[in-house]
Parts: C-alpha cells; sequence; structure tokens
C-alpha cells in the first residue's frame, strides 16, 4: 500500500512526509466507536428475547422461527463486529503522504481508495485530538476545502492518529497558507521582493 501510494506522488513532488496511524490508537478508535453502544444494547435485547423463548412451552417450534429471525434482526450487531473484524486490515492499507503540492491518503479494507487534495483546495487546517489520542498521545488533522473546490463530495480528507502531529500540522499548516496565498494574489502583483510561496510576507 505503501508503495502503491508513492507511484501516484509526480516526479516533480518532494516527499515532506510520510507514515501511517499509531497502531494502538487505530484500533482503539474502531473498538469503541459511535455504534458501540447501540450494537451492546441491540445484542442484550435479543439475547434476551432467545433465552426467553428458550424457557417457553413449545421452545422447539419457537425457536425455529425466532433463531433466524434474529439473525436477520441483529444486523447492526454484526455490521459492529465486521468493522472490528476488518480493522487490521484497513489499518494495514492506511497511508498517509504529504508532498509540497498536496496530500497523498490510501485507505479501505476491501477496496482500497487513494485521495489526493491539491494544497490550492484547502481553506482551513484544524488539530484534533480526542480521548484515544490525548491517551496515546497523537493527533488528527483535518483539512477542509475551500468554496472554490470543484469536488465538494472530498471536501476534506484526515490524517489520522499520528505520533508527531505537531510539526505535521505546522507543515501543512504553512503550505497550505503560502499557495493560498498565492492563489489569492499571484506573484507579480505582489510586493517585488515576494515572488512565489517560500517567501515571506509584508505586513
Amino acid at each position: 500500500m505503501e508503495n502503491d501510494l508513492k507511484n501516484l506522488v509526480g516526479n516533480d513532488e518532494q516527499i515532506l512526509y510520510e507514515g501511517k496511524p499509531n497502531k494502538k490508537c487505530f484500533i482503539f478508535e474502531s473498538i469503541f466507536n459511535p455504534l458501540m453502544p447501540f450494537a451492546l444494547i441491540w445484542a442484550f435485547i435479543d439475547l434476551g428475547i432467545l433465552g426467553a423463548s428458550i424457557f417457553m412451552d413449545g421452545s422447539e417450534n419457537i425457536l425455529f422461527f425466532v433463531i433466524p429471525f434474529l439473525l436477520i434482526h441483529m444486523m447492526p450487531v454484526w455490521l459492529y463486529l465486521g468493522g472490528v473484524l476488518l480493522t487490521f486490515r484497513n489499518y494495514k492499507n492506511t497511508y498517509y503522504i504529504v508532498t509540497g503540492n498536496g496530500i497523498y491518503v490510501s485507505k479501505g479494507a476491501f477496496s482500497k481508495t487513494y485521495n489526493h487534495k491539491p494544497f490550492a483546495e484547502l481553506s482551513h487546517v484544524d488539530l484534533h485530538r480526542g480521548i484515544f489520542d490525548q491517551i496515546f498521545n497523537v493527533g488528527d488533522i483535518i483539512t477542509t476545502s475551500s468554496q472554490f473546490s470543484s469536488n465538494s463530495s472530498n471536501a476534506s480528507i484526515h490524517i489520522n492518529s499520528i505520533s508527531n502531529y505537531t510539526e505535521v500540522y505546522n507543515l501543512i499548516k504553512k503550505l497550505q497558507r503560502d499557495i493560498y496565498t498565492d492563489i489569492m494574489y499571484p506573484n507579480d502583483k505582489r510586493p517585488t521582493e515576494n515572488h512565489g510561496y517560500n517567501t515571506k510576507y509584508r505586513d
């Protein structure tokens, strides 16, 4: 997956950061996701119905209908368990690359998705640290596309659960600011000492 994503990077692009999420944090966030309480309550109710059916008169005939029904009815539980079981494959396929042009992300369990977001389309760069991020001393970088982006379906791109989140956040913020400013104020319309996004801006 790492090599697959690197193959998408242009020959003229310099890789400034590459890495994967923190494995422990990635697994814990997959297990303790918002679907977990709902799945546990759903399983408790359905298993209670199954247990009560076993002790009813004529339970053999009742179970013949109850068990297939509950197997279908517990679909939210199966979806939750399936997501947890696929965590390791999803982790294997997750990789992040930051170049001087933009951000590349690969992810997915069975079907693999490769996303690229140029800095020219980004307007905001945010840093998020949830409960597990703080426990494992990692952070999430969330980028949001500008209103001028033509691809509204891919409005944001995330780099989740990385250990050097501060350095990567500052790197992305600087590149986004420099390139976005170049778009709003084209090079030769600026002061003469400012001819590119590698220069400093005058107040």
